[in-house]
């Protein structure tokens, strides 16, 4: 019982979730001229962008069906194919970057592109999933500043992807918290995140993009409740305090670095609030676009399956026309109209 229960809740929570050539995410396809090449890519965060670290043992992205689309068999990433990380690294002409767990069987070569380091179902605080939190991912690049892995011109020449997708506030109401004080604590995962921020741009990463957080009443475990029909605006309206403060924040960042990196901004923000409802709302490629495709039957997950190995989910016949996987989780397609809207933010380096 107990297990089950650690299941079907780690289904329901955002987790922190994985190079091959693929239409249109190629950096020398595009028409933008960057002032600054990135040479490796550090990732920090969630589900949203892990490719591969989360335990096996706690987490359906190593089941199937995850990864049928890419690469063909579960890998850890929480989707049927890539994830934002994969699409952001490919438009700089870069491999995505190893995983940090995996990082000693991928060998010495493997993290010349940099590392992952983002837990599926993590926070900046410490959540319900036992994955290493944002602080902790920052502290395992240090270790990793020692000359025999990267040296400072290393770090130099990196950019940063970092993402927060709403484990804190799930866990936050999981223990009790309450809505109408909700406010107040995302003042506090803002101003921690606003510190992650800083300490990783004090090791030397030149450039920092941070994701804005996504229309959460949008995600299927949430508009399961009217039969995927529309999203809840009052969960909404606290994302978009979220991401006013996250504004906020980055604003201030920029103008305490302003005279240090070269009158550009150390900061950028991807808006994946805008593009997350930018596809939902105007990209008629996808079929009931609040729906996922792959669902749980009654208390099981995506992947999951009962005692006797019967699949206790269902799968859409095509992925790529579904702009989510799973309850929280986007499809490759879905990741990818979503990097589509974010280019122009991705050239600003």
């Amino acid at each position: 019982m107990a297990k089950s229960k650690l299941v079907y809740y780690l289904s329901i929570f955002i987790f922190t979730i994985f190079a091959a050539k693929y239409e249109g995410t190629n950096a020398h396809n595009h028409n933008y001229k960057h002032r600054f090449h990135p040479k490796k890519l550090f990732v920090f965060g969630d589900s949203y962008v892990d490719t591969g670290n989360t335990n096996k043992s706690l987490s359906t992205s190593w089941n199937v069906p995850y990864g049928v689309t890419f690469p063909n068999k579960p890998a850890g990433r929480f989707s049927d194919g890539r994830v934002l990380t994969d699409f952001l690294a490919r438009f700089y002409g870069l491999k995505s970057p190893v995983p940090y767990m995996l990082r000693n069987l991928a060998g010495k070569r493997a993290v010349s592109y940099g590392t992952n380091f983002a837990f599926g179902g993590t926070g900046v605080f410490d959540t319900l999933f036992p994955g290493a939190n944002m602080t902790v991912q920052i502290g395992f690049l240090r270790a990793l500043l020692d000359g025999s892995h990267y040296s400072k011109r290393d770090v130099d020449t990196s950019m940063a992807l970092v993402a927060l997708s709403g484990n804190d506030y799930s866990t936050y109401l999981f223990r009790g918290g309450l809505f109408q004080n909700i406010s107040a604590y995302i003042t506090q995962v803002v101003n921690q995140l606003a510190i992650n921020l800083r300490s990783i741009h004090h090791m030397g990463v030149r450039k920092v993009f941070v994701t804005s957080l996504q229309p959460l009443g949008c995600l299927p475990k949430v508009t399961i409740l009217n039969s995927f029909s529309q999203c809840n605006a009052t969960l909404n309206s606290a994302v978009k305090i979220h991401n006013l403060l996250l504004r906020q924040a980055v604003a201030k960042l920029n103008n305490e670095t302003a005279n240090t990196n070269g009158g550009s901004p150390a900061f950028i923000i991807l808006d994946l609030f805008s593009s997350f409802n930018t596809t939902i709302f105007r990209d008629d490629k996808f079929v009931n676009p609040l729906k996922p495709c792959c669902m749980g039957i009654k208390d099981g997950s995506c992947g999951t399956v009962n005692s006797s190995g019967e699949k206790m989910y269902t799968v859409c016949e095509k992925p790529q026309n579904s702009i989510f996987w799973d309850t929280v989780h986007p499809t490759q397609a879905g990741w990818r109209a979503v990097y589509l809207t974010l280019q122009s933010s991705l050239s600003q380096i």
